[in-house]
């Protein structure tokens, strides 16, 4: 997707979806753009309009096909006495590419998930090329040797200064590799309106 689409996403969806999207540039073109919205008329969103803002928001976000979500959704909603909520949002985050992302090693998901897809992430020490594999809590993520000198990964301990890792994960920049501690919450991670989610797909 070229960086313009991201834009336009990002205008209908918010600047959460994408990281391009978060700066300051980006933020002030749209608070012209809220200014002259507020001098016209106001539309009015149906409550199918929000549902539809919010599954997208999440699909974009975690660049997920159509088919990817509805399966996520549906796997959970087959499950009885769980929070649905807190469930969808743990299998989507403990994804191998958001976890590459989660851990610093890529500043975008999409290049996490690039980087998966080459095979320069192992999972317990093995190769892992499936940027979907869940990651469990004990499991260990990290740079295969092969691919610690490339350049993806040159200029890591400067990165990893900068970077927030959640909780839930641990990195040890000595050994190129992170550690799952737990499962992810929503409150350290990305909020969505998973209600609205779940309403969409009920319909």
């Amino acid at each position: 997707m070229n960086k313009q689409s991201k834009y336009k996403i990002c205008r209908r969806l918010g600047s959460g979806v994408y990281e391009k999207c978060q700066t300051q540039k980006f933020a002030l073109s749209e608070s012209k753009k809220n200014d002259q919205k507020k001098k016209g008329r106001r539309k009015q969103v149906t409550d199918y309009g929000k549902q539809l803002i919010e599954k997208q928001k999440l699909r974009f976000t975690y660049d997920l096909k159509e088919g990817q979500l509805v399966k996520y959704v549906n796997n959970v909603m087959a499950q009885k006495g769980i929070n649905i909520y807190e469930k969808l949002f743990q299998d989507i985050e403990s994804r191998l590419d958001n976890t590459v992302f989660r851990l610093g090693l890529a500043e975008t998901r999409a290049k996490a998930r690039q980087i998966v897809n080459h095979g320069h992430i192992t999972v317990n020490g093995k190769k892992l090329n499936i940027p979907s594999y869940k990651v469990s809590v004990g499991e260990t993520v990290g740079i295969r040797i092969q691919s610690v000198g490339k350049v993806l990964f040159a200029d890591l301990s400067d990165r990893m200064k900068d970077s927030t890792i959640p909780t839930w994960l641990s990195f040890d920049i000595s050994k190129n590799e992170g550690q799952v501690l737990g499962l992810p919450k929503m409150s350290d991670g990305e909020i969505f309106d998973l209600r609205s989610v779940f309403e969409f797909y009920s319909r």
